[in-house]
């Protein structure tokens, strides 16, 4: 019997555990019965994250943050007009991790920044 990919992260590697399939990859679990119902979709959703004016971001995009930000332990803000190279999504509040030059790695909500 072949095993559905995982629906979150779509990969192959997928086992049984008890009445559960498991990702190795990504950790998720879910039920058998989930996945025939999602077998019937288009695979595993895909995360949209939006800027400050609706433009769709994707991963490796240059963006521009749109106002002074506070960072906590920093000495100074994150000023208005500061490019940011390269970002990566995630799921979450901060749904924007990447390294900004003189502050290291950071995570910024979207509605804070402008696909540059």
């Amino acid at each position: 019997m072949e095993l559905p990919p995982c629906p979150k992260c779509a990969s192959a590697l997928t086992y049984e555990d008890g009445s559960l399939l498991v990702c190795p990859e990504c950790a998720h679990e879910w039920s058998p019965t989930a996945a025939a119902s999602a077998a019937t979709e288009d695979g595993p959703t895909a995360l949209v994250v939006k800027d400050v004016n609706g433009t769709v971001l994707a991963d490796g995009d240059t963006i521009t943050i749109i106002k002074d930000l506070k960072v906590k332990g920093a000495t100074s803000a994150l000023k208005v007009g500061t490019r940011v190279k390269g970002i990566r999504l995630v799921e979450g509040d901060h749904n924007i991790d990447c390294r900004i030059e003189g502050f290291g790695a950071m995570q910024l909500k979207s509605e804070f920044v402008k696909k540059s």
